[in-house]
């Protein structure tokens, strides 16, 4: 129960937490209801930088969300030109994660990190199409224990201004650890073959423990 009321906070979090948590003072010096809007901010802050641990399901036969969201797109498309996969078909499953949203990202299968890619670009609504390829990004080539490539895409949308990467090229990782986070509002992506989807649009996701696709 206490874990629930106050998760662990990502590392990413704490140097906002102090600086909202200064303002607030500074505002509740000012005026006691600037103050309380400090508050409500400094708590959603905490809120928004919590790193909960999950369970993962521990099967390659499946591929866990790589995100807390809800799925906005589940279809065939070519791969990432960024990563010279655009003449291969793969199953694509988007999902956006708002501002209430836990934003920790994790890997969907078992494997090896064989790739990291950063593109810089616009900050559009990442519940928009165009975001995909507009926005800052950053791709995740993973091989799993099959010897398949597996994508997973970091998208930074309209408040977000940074994505954090917490691996690196050649790093192996179990189902579900952590790769990384995305600052305030975004999309993930997730690309792979030989796999069944088993989500629809509109259906909420949490990462490292929602089963997306099935061999």
């Amino acid at each position: 129960m206490f874990d629930k009321i106050f998760p662990k906070l990502h590392n990413e979090g704490y140097k906002f937490l102090v600086i909202f948590g200064l303002a607030t003072l500074v505002l509740y010096l000012i005026d006691g209801f600037l103050g309380l809007i400090g508050i409500i901010l400094t708590v959603w802050v905490y809120y928004f930088f919590r790193d909960p641990d999950r369970i993962s399901i521990n099967d390659e036969d499946y591929l866990v969300s790589p995100a807390d969201g809800v799925v906005l797109q589940v279809m065939e498309t070519n791969g990432p030109k960024e990563l010279n996969l655009e003449n291969k078909k793969f199953t694509k499953v988007s999902i956006f994660m708002n501002v209430f949203d836990c934003h920790v990202n994790r890997i969907p299968c078992g494997g090896e990190i064989t790739d990291i890619l950063y593109v810089a670009g616009k900050f559009l609504n990442a519940s928009l199409d165009k975001a995909s390829e507009d926005n800052e990004r950053n791709y995740y080539k993973i091989k799993n224990n099959f010897g398949e490539e597996i994508v997973v895409v970091q998208i930074a949308g309209l408040v977000a201004r940074r994505i954090v990467t917490e691996t690196s090229r050649g790093a192996k990782h179990d189902q579900g650890s952590r790769i990384g986070m995305i600052r305030f509002g975004s999309r993930a992506e997730l690309y792979f073959e030989n796999y069944k989807p088993l989500v629809k649009v509109n259906q909420k996701t949490i990462a490292g423990e929602t089963l997306i696709a099935k061999r």
